[in-house]
């Protein structure tokens, strides 16, 4: 007696039964306790009456149902929505009235899902509901970037009006990361493209016997557009994707609400540290990406159209004016306040898992990339139509 005593008071999981009786009638009956330790269980079943439900009659029977609270009728709401988005008849029988007076309750909270007319409509309009999706997104984005420039440019502001409040040991800290450490990839990278710019203007002018020209190609190429370019590009996909992870980090972490709870400006102490540090770092690293880039012009012009290096340093005297190199070196900060802001933009986006760690970063590589090149073309037009 006590055995079945035990049995009865048991759970019973929630349960969905299915049998379509006829073409156009489906029966659903549920039965079980449909609470939230047991209602995931019917997803499939849910799924599998779905693919066959559209234009039909479902007769759904709930008078099998124990027990229900709030997540099982939720779960009811929703198929019931999807079911008429699908552009089916259904009927819930014999609902007892806890389960109507619940189902009312809670209907008035749930997000219906919107029905349309027929399947081909569906695929028509789903492109453009994406479409617009991606618009609001990305309008939406565009203002937070913003509110997020305002809030930096205000904490630089209050910074430069309470000089105690910079804090210059972050600063060299991040120059050492971001400056520093970066020489090496950024001497090999530059080494590289001297190497492709040389190689391919010296086959072509070769053709004409204007192998000195080598020089003035090499010379303007690189200081004024190919050294600040590629210098950024590899400093956005190695200082902004760090930054991005490292705020990233700080906010699963819940460090920066620990700041601001203490009343820490997270600007102040995290954001412009590196941007002011990368403003510094990379116009540096577009100097040494100048000087390693005409080396190795030197030399392969040297090696491949037997040009001394007497030669190739007095026509560089003559042909590379110092505006080219300072146009160069001047969109080093323009570049890295870019840069720092994309990435340290993406790290505050981090949500509560770690995948979205990946994800940003993704995007901020991806965004301060496009954001870079589409700087570096505008720089060009307006400094042609200057006439500089």
């Amino acid at each position: 007696m006590n055995d079945q005593d035990s049995n009865s008071q048991q759970p019973q999981p929630a349960k969905l039964q299915w049998q379509a009786v006829k073409d156009k009638i489906i029966k659903l009956a549920s039965t079980g306790e449909w609470t939230h330790s047991s209602v995931q269980k019917v997803t499939t079943t849910f799924t599998q009456v779905l693919k066959t439900s559209r234009n039909k009659t479902i007769q759904w029977d709930v008078s099998g149902i124990k027990k229900i609270d709030s997540a099982g009728m939720m779960m009811i709401i929703h198929y019931y929505d999807l079911f008429q988005s699908i552009n089916c008849t259904i009927h819930l029988l014999d609902a007892n009235n806890e389960f109507s007076r619940l189902f009312e309750l809670l209907r008035k909270y749930s997000i219906k899902t919107t029905k349309t007319d027929s399947a081909f409509s569906s695929r028509l309009l789903s492109p453009l509901e994406l479409i617009g999706k991606n618009t609001v997104s990305f309008f939406l984005g565009l203002i937070e970037f913003l509110t997020f420039i305002g809030e930096n440019f205000t904490t630089f502001i209050y910074s430069l009006t309470h000089f105690a409040c910079i804090r210059f040991r972050s600063i060299f800290k991040n120059i050492e990361d971001a400056g520093v450490r970066a020489i090496p990839i950024v001497a090999l990278t530059s080494f590289l493209i001297g190497i492709v710019i040389a190689y391919q203007g010296a086959v072509q002018l070769e053709k004409f016997g204007a192998n000195i020209f080598i020089v003035d190609m090499i010379g303007i190429s690189i200081t004024r557009e190919l050294a600040p370019l590629i210098t950024a590009i590899v400093v956005a996909g190695r200082t902004g994707s760090s930054y991005t992870a490292q705020l990233g980090v700080m906010k699963i972490t819940e460090e920066i609400d620990a700041m601001r709870t203490m009343g820490f400006d997270p600007h102040q102490f995290l954001v412009l540290p590196r941007i002011l540090a990368l403003m510094i770092a990379l116009p540096l690293l577009i100097l040494l990406a100048d000087i390693i880039g005409i080396l190795a012009g030197t030399l392969i012009s040297h090696l491949h159209l037997h040009l001394s290096y007497a030669e190739f340093f007095h026509r560089l005297q003559t042909s590379l004016d110092i505006k080219h190199v300072w146009i160069g070196i001047g969109k080093g900060p323009f570049f890295a306040w870019l840069i720092a802001s994309v990435g340290c933009f993406h790290g505050f986006q981090v949500s509560q898992n770690t995948e979205s760690i990946g994800r940003y970063t993704t995007i901020s590589v991806v965004n301060a990339i496009f954001l870079v090149i589409a700087c570096d073309a505008a720089f060009s037009v307006l400094l042609t139509e200057l006439g500089i």
